[in-house]
């Protein structure tokens, strides 16, 4: 009998005693620690400039572009690399040369910066997005392209509005 009394005893105490507690502390960490993780990803943005006097063509694709070096040729046909002014698209069309020299120049001065910035020189990843008007010349387009491929740029992309693709 005894012993059934100290077992009573220890369940009336038992469900005396308040349940415990929610840690708030704990929880206020984690979500710190989840805010800061936000903030530092979110940074990272994939975007390219997106001006007013520029119209892109439409394409269907998967890849958002990475940061690379941008060339815009402009409704206003002005030729300008990472949005300095370079030249203007009368003049690429009269140049005799199959490429632009002062855009190779410049590309030549970045690709020094970026092979500078790296621990290891993989040429492959030197790229470049070009960002059309949908009315410029081709002939504009393939010297610009040439000047590239003068410069050592292998990867070039051509900036295009993605639409949606046609679900089946």
């Amino acid at each position: 009998m005894a012993n059934n009394n100290r077992r009573i005893e220890r369940m009336s105490r038992a469900k005396k005693r308040k349940a415990p507690g929610l840690n708030l502390v704990s929880l206020m960490d984690v979500f710190t620690i989840l805010v800061f993780f936000l903030l530092v990803n979110q940074s990272d943005t994939k975007d390219l400039p997106s001006p007013d006097d520029v119209a892109l063509p439409e394409s269907l694709t998967e890849i958002a572009p990475k940061k690379t070096i941008v060339i815009m040729i402009s409704k206003d046909r002005r030729v300008l690399v990472n949005e300095e002014e370079v030249a203007t698209v009368e003049e690429v069309i009269s140049l005799k040369d199959p490429f632009v020299p002062v855009i190779t120049e410049l590309l030549n001065v970045e690709k020094k910066k970026f092979l500078a910035s790296q621990a290891f020189t993989n040429e492959k990843l030197l790229s470049v997005t070009i960002m059309g008007d949908r009315d410029i010349e081709f002939s504009v387009l393939k010297k610009i392209m040439a000047s590239c491929t003068v410069a050592g740029y292998e990867q070039i992309s051509l900036a295009v509005l993605q639409k949606a693709g046609n679900e089946t």
